[in-house]
């Protein structure tokens, strides 16, 4: 940002709008930097564009993942960006509460109403929020990538006379004009469209692809049907074994290896620990599927009689493998139906693998002369349909196998709360479900050809020597660079009764999955693991961690203890009142949850400033919950009032 501001401040003469650059902190205690500036500052009322830059790991190419609600922002991006990265999908996938986590982008979107650009960095995304999160990491490619995209896109919006007024959301939170999709070709052009032309595109796709099936199906009659019925069966055979198959592993994992997720300091374990078995179940899926389709047409073909045995053999297999190739259409015809219905912008990934395999299809392979006899399909039809999807959707994968990595780190946001098999279960089935959807047409080949035992003892041996390195120990999960994230925390337990001594232990926790056995063990600081406490850190809580009591008395005294004081408590027969004083003492971070079932409203002064005024309050999961973050002169000493909505006694906890 430095930098950038040195380079524009050359072109200024020529902006017709301003460009702030701010630092703000307390992104990570709930967005508190951004959001004091967008309600408080002067500033915040002139601001017509927002732009984030944000990190979900550190290092690689700097992407768009959320964009608009106007599209201005990313158009003008992608017309001026030297090399733009950008994924609609990742919006989707964060607008649907898929990835838990919120950006300062969120602010200035929902809160001031303005419409952006939010940028990511998602390589090592291990070592996010880790002691591993170095600088040396943050190569100097990446921050030129981000820094001359963004320094053309700066002195192109910069000099626009088209920026839009600060809010562009409709009284109810919508956006009140068209929005845009739009994705990177390996990172060397953008296409940016409006939705309306997205709508338009597929469901004129959708419509011509019903007419074609439905005219198909006519001249084919009731053979074609059935058919088209066997060969959907395949599609949903090739799914189920190849999750189940991938899916068993993941569940096998724990038992076998120190870890359950020991892939994540070599990533590409991944590849024979579930590519490879979900390839081996989509292609067993879909063999069977084959098996049936092969039969049905064989009993169809006796009844002709027309053709001799070995010849009636051949068209038999060759007809079944076409019909295959052709379930894949309806496939992602499906899919495409789907994310039109939802309005889901990565709804151009269907459309992608739907028109050039079917096109290709078409001038290659089809016929209108239902006379004319199957043959084998071509290998040109296969190149000429995919090229496009996978020169479209390659990004896709590569970038999300990153953000999967660093999310699985991180998996279990309160530790112990989640089987630890489930993060790679869920990872298993993302890799099944990709290999189903882009392997459909490829698969449709292997069957009839003399690849089909290669391919299978391949993917075997893969499988088994993946599986054996996990088992054997050989490649450790975690690294020096890439270990797993712990938490320890000295706890203070004073919840005890009035009087009583404070509980004083240290904690150890994980949010990465499995046991901290190695861990302990290395520490060995008279830790005792397993469920035996629930900690509750009001944010979050721990169900498994590590506890120990030894030499936890030091580092701390009663006197550093915050204190919750009632000044008064009345009750004038129709509400209760209660005033606490609240005194922090050293501690400058930290969390107040009011249960939102005893209290009706609340006040909050720091230093007798009205920090937080009574009405217009909203609770998360029954709780007010307070986040304070402050520095070294911040105030530690508040004034709580509490408007109460039955007789009970008070229930809050400082921690």
């Amino acid at each position: 940002m430095l930098e950038l501001a040195r380079g524009i401040s050359q072109w200024a003469h020529g902006f017709k709008n301003a460009v702030i650059f701010l630092f703000n902190t307390g992104e990570e205690e709930g967005l508190t930097g951004a959001h004091s500036f967008i309600t408080q500052h002067p500033w915040s009322s002139t601001i017509r564009m927002a732009i984030d830059l944000e990190a979900m790991g550190i290092g690689g190419k700097s992407s768009i993942f959320q964009a608009g609600p106007h599209p201005l922002a990313v158009e003008n991006f992608a017309a001026v960006a030297k090399y733009p990265s950008g994924l609609i999908i990742a919006q989707d996938l964060f607008s649907s509460g898929a990835i838990k986590s919120a950006t300062d982008f969120q602010v200035y979107k929902e809160v001031a109403g303005l419409s952006g650009l939010d940028f990511v960095y998602t390589d090592n995304g291990a070592v996010y929020h880790t002691k591993n999160d170095k600088l040396e990491l943050l190569k100097s490619g990446s921050l030129q990538h981000l820094g001359e995209n963004m320094l053309s896109f700066l002195l192109q919006i910069a000099s626009s006379s088209h920026l839009l007024k600060a809010k562009t959301m409709d009284g109810g939170g919508k956006p009140n004009h068209d929005t845009a999709v739009f994705f990177d070709i390996l990172g060397q052009y953008m296409v940016v469209y409006h939705v309306r032309l997205a709508n338009m595109l597929q469901y004129s796709v959708i419509v011509q692809s019903l007419l074609i099936w439905t005219t198909s199906l006519l001249m084919g009659g009731y053979t074609a049907a059935v058919s088209l019925f066997f060969s959907c069966l395949s599609i949903i055979l090739m799914w189920i074994f190849s999750i189940s198959f991938s899916a068993v592993v993941a569940f096998i994992l724990p038992l076998i290896s120190s870890s359950p997720v020991p892939y994540i300091a070599s990533p590409w374990l991944m590849v024979g620990l579930f590519a490879a078995p979900a390839c081996l179940g989509a292609l067993t899926g879909q063999h069977l599927g084959y098996l049936v389709l092969q039969r049905y047409i064989s009993n169809i073909y006796a009844k002709r009689k027309q053709l001799s045995p070995v010849i009636q053999a051949d068209l038999i297999k060759l007809e079944t493998e076409r019909w295959l190739f052709k379930a894949g259409f309806v496939q992602w015809l499906v899919l495409l139906i789907i994310g039109t219905y939802y309005k889901i912008g990565s709804s151009y990934v269907a459309l992608v693998w739907l028109v050039p395999p079917a096109f290709a299809y078409g001038l290659l392979e089809a016929t209108l002369t239902p006379v004319r006899l199957p043959r084998p399909l071509k290998l040109a039809t296969l190149l000429m349909g995919l090229a496009i999807p996978i020169l479209v959707s390659a990004g896709i994968f590569i970038r999300f196998a990153n953000v999967i990595i660093g999310l699985i780190v991180r998996f279990d946001r309160n530790p112990g709360d989640t089987p630890e098999w489930l993060a790679s279960v869920v990872l298993s089935i993302f890799i099944a479900v990709v290999i189903c959807l882009t392997l459909v047409y490829l698969l449709s080949y292997i069957h009839l050809s003399g690849a089909k035992t290669s391919v299978v003892l391949s993917t075997c041996i893969l499988f088994v020597l993946s599986l054996a390195v996990v088992f054997s120990g050989i490649i450790p999960p975690f690294t020096e660079d890439f270990a797993r994230a712990v938490n320890v925390v000295h706890v203070v337990d004073t919840t005890g009764r009035f009087g009583e001594k404070p509980i004083s232990f240290v904690s150890l926790s994980s949010i990465t999955p499995g046991k901290l056995t190695k861990e302990i063990d290395q520490v060995r600081e008279g830790f005792v693991c397993g469920r035996h406490k629930v900690i509750d850190f009001v944010t979050f809580s721990v169900k498994y961690g590590c506890l120990t009591f030894d030499e936890t008395e030091g580092g701390w005294n009663e006197s550093d203890i915050p204190m919750l004081d009632v000044v008064y408590d009345t009750n004038n027969g129709v509400r209760r009142i209660t005033q606490v004083a609240i005194d922090t003492k050293r501690s400058i971070r930290w969390f107040l949850a009011i249960n939102t079932e005893e209290i009706d409203d609340f006040m909050f002064k720091a230093d007798s400033m009205e920090v937080v005024p009574a009405d217009g309050k909203s609770s998360k999961d029954g709780w007010h919950i307070i986040q304070v973050s402050g520095g070294k002169n911040a105030p530690t000493r508040f004034d709580l009032t509490l408007f109460w909505v039955k007789k009970t006694e008070p229930n809050f906890t400082l921690t």
